[in-house]
């Protein structure tokens, strides 16, 4: 969803793009095809960062990687693109800082990735820059929109999509339903890309 709805806004001339929680690479590497002047890919999984390394190489694309977190991200920017599909699988447990669950367990409500990245995205962006952010409705959407609109950026939803859960979330769905995160007998949710952009007119 998210390499898709950047091909579809497009790039600025010039970008400079920051992929945080690049995963498998696939938004570094659509941003490096669409003709992106920089790509930078973050993730605290090493082996994501070596898997997008590895394949912006085989594509002959040029990507930046490193290791590392939303501080990594700030210490490098600013960027006129930022892309992210963050985790935003609620769990029972503080979210890992390794292993496989990294890419998904973001602590009881799913937002302890969310709410910091929501905060610094002013710090991410250039003058003109914007944001496109995939998460779940289990995870809050209303609350992602208010905060980046509280720190004085324009929002609109670009996509949506709604999925049958995954390996992650069927197992975990008792616990959802038992602490009022879920619908009993949901076993859908909705994805939703978020745009989040520098309000340049001046209103």
């Amino acid at each position: 969803m998210l390499a898709e709805a950047v091909v579809a806004r497009g790039l600025p001339k010039a970008a400079r793009v920051l992929d945080l929680c690049t995963g498998s690479g696939i938004q570094a590497l659509t941003a490096a095809s669409l003709g992106a002047e920089r790509v930078l890919a973050v993730d605290i999984s090493i082996a994501a960062v070596e898997s997008t390394r590895a394949a912006a190489y085989r594509l002959g694309l040029d990507v930046e990687t490193r290791q590392g977190d939303l501080h990594v991200a700030l210490n490098h920017g600013p960027y006129d693109v930022v892309l992210c599909n963050p985790p935003y699988v609620p769990s029972e447990h503080v979210p890992p800082t390794e292993g496989p669950s990294v890419a998904w367990d973001a602590g009881v409500d799913g937002r302890a990735f969310l709410d910091p990245l929501c905060r610094a995205a002013p710090s991410l962006l250039s003058e003109s820059g914007f944001l496109l952010l995939v998460q779940s409705e289990h995870a809050d959407v209303p609350k992602s929109i208010a905060m980046f609109e509280r720190e004085g950026l324009r929002t609109s939803i670009v996509a949506r999509r709604t999925i049958e859960f995954g390996p992650v979330m069927l197992a975990r769905a008792a616990w959802l339903e038992a602490n009022g995160l879920i619908e009993k007998g949901c076993r859908t949710e909705e994805l939703a890309v978020i745009l989040a952009e520098r309000n340049t007119s001046g209103a």
